[in-house]
């Protein structure tokens, strides 16, 4: 499936020398890409103009994933804060800090489907007693959920709750499908590393179901280009798989990959990996959902 890549194209090294890189969003009216150190405690730019990556904000609260909104601005997931929070042109609100059953663990990954919703996992890695991505703390619902903020009434509500510890998530492209990373077993002994996908009914996710197991390590971050093929990273490599779940295209990566995201016109591949930044040229585009 060598078509999915640019003729010619190959990995590049854009910037090196941090920690634990995550959370990469292309952000088009600025024309960069924004991503986070998490263990760093920093956020940072690549701006494919100038070929420069530039600190963006030091001390941003450990933050991890992130994605657009509808209009354009930033949404995040903080470790520290335990929260997740909009930066629209560089100041920070928080959206939702809690629920009916307390505060949230670490926000983690977040993604906005086309009726504006905010639906973002709540995995433990930013209270962890060893600080490394957050501050020692302990759960206020002692469990790792999936929950929707609703775009109305801005009500928090939990919409997966059989998962170990929830990661990356992404919709299919007609938004019938929500496929979410479980990486549960990092910390949790005899939990498999596998990505569930459920059905959307009625604009709720049902039927639960192991949909792939992304070897070696598991998928961490993940996008869906057009055609509905996942795109997820793993420890060696980003693998493409098809709807149905098999393997179409590795890219070997040096370092083990976080997470990624499509920029630029579209078909740039920009990757997060431990302590680096990387981008290949593809022939795809990510999917991107209709605005009401």
């Amino acid at each position: 499936m060598s078509h999915l890549l640019a003729a010619g194209a190959g990995l590049e090294l854009l910037a090196t020398g941090y920690r634990w890189c995550e959370g990469p969003v292309w952000i088009p009216a600025l024309g960069l890409l924004r991503w986070s150190d998490v263990v760093g405690d920093s956020i940072h730019e690549f701006d494919p103009a100038t070929g420069r990556a530039e600190l963006y904000r030091a001390g941003g609260g450990f933050v991890n994933g992130r994605t657009l909104d509808r209009d354009g601005s930033v949404i995040q997931c903080s470790h520290g804060l335990r929260r997740v929070e909009r930066d629209r042109d560089g100041a920070v609100t928080p959206i939702a800090d809690r629920w009916v059953g307390g505060r949230f663990n670490s926000p983690n990954d977040v993604v906005v489907s086309a009726d504006g919703a905010v639906w973002f996992t709540d995995p433990p890695y930013g209270i962890d007693p060893s600080g490394v991505e957050g501050h020692p703390g302990t759960s206020d619902y002692g469990g790792c959920y999936v929950f929707r903020i609703d775009p109305g009434t801005g009500v928090t509500e939990p919409v997966i709750t059989d998962m170990v510890h929830p990661n990356g998530l992404a919709f299919s492209p007609d938004e019938s499908l929500l496929y979410v990373a479980d990486t549960g077993y990092l910390q949790v002994p005899g939990v498999v590393g596998v990505l569930r996908v459920y059905d959307m009914v009625d604009g709720a996710p049902v039927g639960g179901r192991d949909f792939a197991e992304v070897r070696p390590g598991s998928t961490d971050g993940l996008r869906i280009d057009t055609e509905g093929r996942v795109w997820s990273s793993s420890k060696d490599s980003v693998q493409v798989l098809s709807p149905s779940g098999a393997v179409l295209l590795r890219i070997p990566v040096p370092e083990t990959v976080a997470n990624l995201t499509f920029g630029g016109d579209g078909h740039d591949l920009y990757i997060t990996a431990s302590t680096s930044l990387y981008r290949i040229r593809t022939t795809v585009r990510e999917a991107r959902r209709p605005t009401r």
